[in-house]
């Protein structure tokens, strides 16, 4: 069996005969299997990426599908025998072939096999392979389905991909002495993609070969003036090289003793990263394709072994982040890894624009972990260079290291507002949204949510402009925020409302592509609607608490009558991570403390919570709500106060607990 997706869905026999896949829709199941790569699909996601607004029945019509597509694939599998095709996998479905039977990945497989490594360049066949795979393109990918979210991600990552290939394939005829006769295939490829540097490069390289040097100067010449007149930019140092090499006619240009590795497969990372840039802000899958190719590039680059080479395409992904809880920790702590490595290989002597990227780039990356020290590198560094998207990035770095302690909003209002007004002179809409939300979050601290709402309604405005579909997904947690203040009031909406919103707010959540946001957001967010509500922790074991589980428990505990299990659940809980949530974990301990009149682990968490004893808990995340902190840290502070003190036995003013 063979199943195609690089131009219309379809699947044939081993004898090259179709196989009928009835209707759009079973196409589309059958080919978002693909697009996982192997892994499972959930349920839930399926339907979300089949119907923008599932119907009633969603869920019963992608069983059906599934139960058409396993029977036209396996059509002689005995009845009540699993199937080995189309598998069920936990909650959801996965695709079980091998990768030689997918047009896709045989792609994917031929294109990382052509490139190789320095090490281990790609070898004659891997070089006929990738002709091969690039000849099986029938028209872009997934043409057949709608311009869904999905197919949109999945269909400009493989379209990038099959442009490398091409440039890739001229690239190695070229370095092997062949490539005269690829001028006219170049030439179209340079008019259909005129921003690809590395094509004009071939082109002019092709013309060469050709014994049109005159033609391949002026090439690089036209190169030049669109680059300088359109996008305001220089050619890049490798197209400066070429031009110079093809003045001297120096024997750089001579075919090279090793055929198979390629100026272009060393580029290939950058691109990679330029793509997965552009990929991050769509969301969803297309998001987590960024990340994996972003880290990929990475490593990619650093096996070339050219340490400029590797900062350049390690800081060349300055996507904006709000966030600092990693979605993928493994993968964020490789990238900071790759670039300590690479900061180390440069030295204090390598260019300051490449050093600051490295620095930025470990302090987002790090997230919740500490690294205050490279994000103030970065801010220095960029300061000096009058890049303004070079310092953007980096005081994005300064705002996620800005969680050393509670009570930091009003320090992170004033980098939001200086990420605004640096955004706005200089064109960075990407940038201008990260720092209205940032002040978004700042004014929910404050409980300031008119101007809250008013930084929501800018940041929707800039990504409705700029085609930022995460925006919305935000912003429609900080109404449900507003709700849930607003539920508190007489004549304001009821609770159930408030985790109505809650609770819709976290259905778009989950398909967003960001795991470290959503898990465990929605049940904190309810346990924050109870307590405003002055009522009891939900106890719903259906509840995934995921990372906030140990200071939810003794609450949840407390709740269900535990209350000896509630204790030992308290004197087990952490210190909380110092990240946007940090404020409300230690309301939720100083809570607990309070109850079960664990006195030092009271005044433990009111020393913590006074900086921030203006405030209202969980609301710099701008998405949930506890309520203002000082209602919690006072309780706790009273509760410490009512210790009896080793030292006399009898209660006092003030105990040794809180000093």
């Amino acid at each position: 069996m063979r199943i195609e997706v690089l131009g219309a869905t379809r699947a044939r026999r081993e004898d090259g005969s179709s196989i009928d896949l009835r209707g759009p829709r079973h196409r589309e199941v059958l080919a978002r299997l693909v697009a996982a790569d192997g892994r499972m699909v959930a349920t839930d996601t399926l339907v979300a990426d089949l119907w923008p607004d599932p119907p009633a029945g969603a869920v019963g019509a992608l069983r059906t599908f599934v139960a058409t597509l396993r029977r036209a694939l396996e059509p002689e599998r005995p009845p009540r025998t699993p199937p080995r095709v189309l598998v069920t996998e936990g909650p959801g479905y996965a695709l079980r072939l091998p990768r030689v039977a997918v047009d896709v990945h045989r792609f994917e497989d031929a294109l990382a096999a052509a490139r190789g490594s320095p090490g281990s360049p790609g070898s004659p066949e891997a070089f006929a392979s990738l002709g091969e795979a690039l000849a099986a393109w029938r028209g872009p990918a997934y043409a057949d389905l709608p311009d869904v979210g999905w197919v949109r991600g999945e269909r400009v990552r493989l379209g990038e991909l099959r442009l490398q290939g091409v440039e890739l394939r001229a690239g190695i005829l070229l370095d092997r002495g062949d490539g005269a006769d690829l001028v006219a295939d170049l030439d179209a490829h340079v008019t259909e993609h005129p921003w690809r540097e590395p094509a004009w490069g071939l082109l002019a390289r092709a013309l060469y070969r050709a014994g049109r040097r005159a033609d391949a100067l002026a090439t690089l010449r036209r190169a030049r003036a669109m680059l300088v007149d359109q996008l305001g930019l220089d050619p890049s140092r490798a197209l400066r090289q070429l031009e110079t090499d093809l003045l001297t006619q120096s024997p750089a240009l001579e075919p090279r003793g090793s055929p198979w590795l390629t100026t272009t497969a060393r580029l290939g990372p950058r691109t990679t990263v330029d793509v997965a840039r552009a990929l991050a802000l769509a969301g969803g899958d297309a998001l987590v394709s960024s990340r994996r190719d972003r880290l990929a590039a990475a490593l990619a680059a650093e096996r070339t072994g050219d340490v400029a080479l590797t900062a350049r395409v390690i800081g060349a992904y300055d996507v904006p982040a709000i966030w600092n809880r990693a979605d993928d920790p493994e993968q964020s702590r490789a990238v900071v890894a790759a670039a300590e490595r690479t900061l180390a290989a440069l030295g204090p002597a390598a260019p300051a624009d490449l050093r600051a990227r490295l620095y930025a780039t470990v302090a987002v990356e790090s997230r919740a972990e500490d690294a205050a020290g490279p994000a103030r590198e970065a801010e220095a560094l960029a300061r000096t260079l009058g890049d303004p998207a070079l310092l953007a990035f980096a005081l994005n770095g300064v705002l996620l290291q800005s969680f050393s302690r509670p009570g930091l909003a009003p320090r992170r209002d004033a980098v939001g507002a200086e990420i605004i007004a640096l955004s706005t002179r200089h064109g960075l809409p990407a940038f201008a949204i990260l720092g209205h939300l940032v002040r978004l979050q700042s004014a929910s601290a404050r409980g300031d949510l008119d101007a809250g709402s008013h930084h929501a309604h800018a940041a929707e405005e800039l990504a409705a402009q700029h085609e930022s579909p995460l925006v919305p997904v935000l912003t429609q947690w900080f109404r449900a925020l507003v709700t849930a203040v607003r539920s508190t009031v007489p004549v304001g909406p009821s609770a159930a409302q408030a985790a109505a919103a809650y609770r819709a707010a976290d259905t778009a959540l989950e398909h967003a592509g960001m795991p470290g946001l959503h898990r465990g957001l929605l049940p904190l967010a309810l346990l924050g609607l109870r307590l405003l509500h002055s009522r009891p922790a939900p106890t719903d074991p259906r509840l995934d608490w995921g990372p906030y589980a140990p200071w939810a428990a003794p609450l949840v505990l407390l709740a269900q009558g535990h209350r000896e299990q509630a204790r030992v659940a308290l004197t087990a809980t952490p210190e909380p991570p110092r990240d946007h949530l940090q404020e409300a974990l230690w309301c939720l301990t100083a809570r607990a403390a309070a109850q079960l009149g664990e006195h030092a682990i009271a005044a433990r968490a009111a020393r913590a919570l006074w900086p921030a004893r203006t405030e209202h808990a969980g609301a710099a995340s701008g998405m949930l709500t506890l309520g203002p902190v000082e209602r919690y840290r006072a309780e706790a502070e009273a509760s410490a106060r009512a210790c009896r003190c080793s030292s006399g036995g009898s209660p006092r003013g003030r105990c040794q607990c809180l000093r």
